[in-house]
């Protein structure tokens, strides 16, 4: 059975240190759906879409695939719905030189192949009048490091220039302030490793008015 666990924040704006290109979206109240570390699971997405249920925006932050292996179903419902995708460290594999080879494979759809190969490894959203930095790992460089929910280093996410830093890549759930910053792992919806939900998967909801963050516990679809 699903568990929901809520988190609300005070909200304070940040003055903006520099001037940045943004994707703008209209300000409104908005639900963001967020998803990470897919690895392949097209029936953990599909999960993860049904019980977030109505939101406005989808954010997938990063290892959509499986190391070597690819998955048209997977990127496909992140194209279709028009998800705000960045790349993993899998996904900086299989498009670097050693993933040569399993790019060729057959059965993999060539426009899916483009679209992922096409996104960034780090977006910057201005949204509602917030600032939303997706990362796979961490905001600084270089990038790549396991930062779990115990792991000091979290709190070099205050330095961000953001007001809400969301990431993935540990596959363990944190919904957190970090000085003036709003931190939000939604966790795994592709591969359970957390035991703090029993190595579940899970996925999260941020709502940007209240900056209440509802993170999601699910098994593994059968």
């Amino acid at each position: 059975m699903a568990g929901k666990r809520p988190w609300r924040f005070a909200y304070r704006r940040l003055p903006s240190k520099i001037a940045r290109p943004f994707r703008l979206i209209p300000f409104a109240p908005l639900k963001l759906g967020i998803v990470s570390d897919l690895h392949c699971n097209a029936a953990g997405l599909r999960e993860a879409l049904r019980l977030m249920g109505d939101i406005d925006e989808l954010l997938c932050l990063g290892d959509s695939i499986y190391e070597y292996r690819f998955s048209n179903e997977v990127v496909a419902l992140l194209k279709d719905r028009a998800a705000h995708t960045i790349l993993g460290n899998h996904e900086e594999g299989f498009f670097g030189p050693l993933g040569a080879r399993a790019r060729e494979r057959d059965g993999i759809d060539p426009d899916l192949l483009r679209w992922l190969g096409e996104r960034p490894h780090r977006r910057e959203l201005d949204i509602g009048g917030k600032t939303v930095l997706l990362v796979h790992s961490t905001p600084w460089e270089p990038r790549g490091a396991y930062i779990h929910p115990d792991n000091a280093e979290l709190a070099r996410f205050a330095e961000a220039d953001a007001d809400i830093v969301l990431y993935g890549h540990t596959h363990r759930q944190v919904a957190r302030r970090v000085g003036g910053v709003l931190v939000v792992n939604p966790g795994s919806a592709g591969e359970g490793r957390d035991a703090s939900n029993g190595r579940q998967l899970s996925c999260a909801v941020l709502d940007l008015g209240s900056e209440e963050v509802r993170i999601i516990d699910f098994p593994e679809p059968r």
